[in-house]
C-alpha cells in the first residue's frame, strides 16, 4: 500500500463503532479505521494532530503489550499507525458518507489528522489459494460471561441474573430493540456443547449487534437496527448450503435446512473450542460453584445436560477472554469508591497522571502493575489504581468481538499444513466431513477510558432497576421473541436425515 498514492475508489464502507469508522480495501486484506468526531465539532477538529495520533497509538500499544499478553498473542492483530494524504481522507469522507447508517450521522469522519489504523481485514482472510468458494467470517460479540460474586454487590438479582440478559430488558423497554435476544453468554462460555449451541442458536434467531456473517467480504447477514423485520433465514440458508453439501449430500440436494444449520453450529462450536494452534488444551472445569454458571433468565434447561463436561480447554478463545473479564472482582459497586479515590489524588496532584499511566503509555510497566495488585486494600492510592486498570481491562475484554473465519479449502489442498492458526473440522461429524480450514481472532480491544467509570455505574443501576420493577416482564408494545427460525426451517423439510451419534 503505498500512502503517497491513495485513491478513495480503491475503499469502501466496511462499518462503524461509536467512536471509529472502518473501510476496506477493494482488493488487498487491509482495512482502515478512522477516529470520529461529533458533528458539532466538524468544523474544529477536538484534537491537534499529535493527540489524535497518540489516541491511535494508544489502541495499538494496548492491543499489543496489554491484551495480547493476557488474552494470546495468536489470536490479536494490532496493526500500526498510518498518516495518510489529507485530500484522500476528506474525498473519502464524502464518498462513504451516503452508505453510513442515519443514526451513526451524528458523528463525522476525522479529516483533519491524517491518522488511521491500519489492520488486517479478517472478514477476507487470505488464508488459502482462491477457491470457488469465497471464505465465510463469523464475528460473535459474546459480552460478559461470569456472574459477580463481589461482597460489594448491593442487589441480589445481580447475582443470578447476568448482565447481558438484564439489559435486553432495559434496552427493549428504552425502544433500542424491538423484541429481546434470548442468547445468554453464559450458555456460549459454559463449554457445555449442548448450551453453547443454544446460545449461537439464538444468535442467529436474534443477532442485533452481537451476530453477523461475512461471505468474501461482504456482510450477508445481521441485525437490521430497531427493526421488526424478521431474519432472512432463506437467504442464510441460501448462502450456506455450499459450505455444507459434500460427501454423498452433493447429489442428494435435499439436505435438510435443519442440518445445515445444525452443521454451521457444530463448526462455530468446535472453532470457539479449539486452542486456534496446535495442541488440545487440558478442559478447566467451573471451579466457580455451579450457581455462577447458570443464568436464571436462560431459557436452558438444565435437566437437558445429558453429557459433556462444564468448563473451557485452556488454551481456546473463550477460556481466554472469561479470565480476562474475571479480572473484574469488585463488581462496578465496589470499584466505584477506588475511582473517587484515584480522582480526588489526581485533583490533589494533577501531575500525578503521567506516573499512574491513567492514559497509558500502555507498556510493561502498565501491565504489572495490574497484574501484581495486591489481594487486600492497603488504603493506597497504588492499590486502587492497580484495581481500576484491571477493570478496565476486563471491560474491554466484556465489550470484545470474536472472528471466525471458515475457509473452503479443494481437494488438491488436503494435505497443506497452512497457518498455525488453522484446524482441520474434519472430527465433527465422522460421517460427513467438510472440507473447511478455520481461523480464529480477537478484534476491538481498545482501552475504556478512566473517566468512563462514573457512567457505567449510572447505567448499571438503570439496568437493574428496570429489571426489578419489571420482574423481567417485557414492556407492553414489544414485539415477543422469536418463536424460533429453527422450528420454521425444520417445518419446511420435507425429508428427514438422520445422522449417527
Amino acid at each position: 500500500m503505498e500512502l503517497d498514492k491513495m485513491d478513495e475508489n480503491d475503499w469502501k464502507y466496511h462499518g462503524e463503532g461509536n467512536k471509529s469508522l472502518v473501510v476496506s480495501h477493494v482488493q488487498l486484506s487491509r482495512v482502515l479505521r478512522l477516529l470520529k468526531y461529533p458533528a458539532e465539532d466538524s468544523e474544529n477538529p477536538p484534537q491537534t494532530v499529535e493527540q489524535a495520533f497518540r489516541q491511535i497509538q494508544n489502541i495499538v500499544d494496548f492491543s499489543s503489550n496489554v491484551m495480547s499478553s493476557l488474552l494470546g498473542d495468536k489470536f490479536i492483530h494490532s496493526g500500526e499507525v498510518v498518516k495518510l494524504p489529507l485530500e484522500f481522507v476528506r474525498q473519502l469522507s464524502i464518498k462513504v458518507q451516503h452508505q453510513r447508517p442515519a443514526w451513526r450521522c451524528d458523528k463525522v469522519m476525522d479529516i483533519y489528522s491524517g491518522c488511521a489504523l491500519c489492520l488486517p481485514n479478517l472478514t477476507s482472510p487470505v488464508l488459502h489459494q482462491a477457491t470457488h468458494t469465497p471464505p465465510l467470517c463469523i464475528e460473535i460479540k459474546p459480552k460478559c460471561g461470569f456472574l459477580p460474586s463481589s461482597k460489594h454487590v448491593s442487589k441480589d438479582i445481580k447475582t443470578k441474573v447476568c448482565r447481558f440478559c438484564m439489559h435486553q430488558h432495559y434496552k427493549v423497554a428504552n425502544g433500542k430493540w424491538k423484541r429481546p435476544s434470548l442468547y445468554c453468554p453464559l450458555d456460549l462460555f459454559s463449554g457445555n456443547r449442548q448450551r453453547m449451541h443454544f446460545a449461537i442458536r439464538h444468535l442467529i434467531e436474534e443477532p442485533q449487534n452481537n451476530f453477523k456473517i461475512f461471505k468474501g467480504g461482504q456482510c450477508i447477514y445481521s441485525s437490521k437496527e430497531v427493526s421488526d423485520d424478521s431474519m432472512d433465514l432463506n437467504g442464510l440458508l441460501h448462502h450456506l448450503r455450499p459450505y455444507f453439501l459434500y460427501g454423498n449430500n452433493r447429489i442428494n440436494s435435499h439436505m435438510t435446512s435443519k442440518a445445515v444449520l445444525n452443521d454451521f453450529i457444530t463448526v462455530l462450536v468446535n472453532a470457539l473450542l479449539s486452542g486456534g494452534g496446535g495442541g488440545d488444551g487440558e478442559v478447566v472445569t467451573d471451579t466457580r460453584g455451579e450457581g455462577r454458571s447458570f443464568c436464571e433468565a436462560s431459557l436452558f434447561n438444565k435437566e437437558r445436560i445429558r453429557h459433556g463436561s462444564q468448563g473451557l480447554p485452556s488454551d481456546s478463545v473463550l477460556f481466554r477472554i472469561l479470565q480476562t473479564q474475571m479480572l473484574d472482582t469488585l463488581d462496578i459497586e465496589g470499584l466505584y469508591p477506588l475511582y473517587r479515590r484515584v480522582e480526588q489524588h489526581l485533583q490533589d496532584f494533577p501531575k500525578e497522571r503521567t506516573r499512574l499511566q491513567m492514559e497509558g503509555p500502555y507498556n510493561e510497566a502498565f501491565l504489572e502493575k495490574l497484574q501484581k495488585c495486591p489481594t487486600e486494600d492497603d488504603g493506597s492510592v497504588e492499590y486502587a489504581v492497580a484495581k481500576v486498570h484491571q477493570y478496565r481491562v476486563a471491560m474491554t475484554a466484556k465489550d470484545c468481538s470474536i472472528m471466525v473465519a471458515l475457509v473452503p479449502s479443494s481437494e488438491e489442498e488436503e494435505g497443506d499444513e497452512g497457518l498455525s492458526t488453522q484446524r482441520r473440522l474434519r472430527d465433527f461429524l465422522s460421517s460427513r466431513p467438510p472440507a473447511l480450514s478455520y481461523s480464529v481472532s480477537i478484534l476491538d480491544l481498545d482501552p475504556k477510558p478512566f473517566d468512563s467509570i462514573p457512567s457505567q455505574l449510572r447505567l448499571d443501576q438503570k439496568i437493574v432497576s428496570c429489571y426489578l420493577r419489571t420482574g423481567g416482564a417485557l414492556p407492553k408494545g414489544s414485539l415477543p421473541p422469536h418463536s424460533g427460525i429453527f422450528t420454521a426451517a425444520e417445518r419446511e423439510d420435507c425429508t428427514l436425515l438422520f445422522h449417527p451419534m
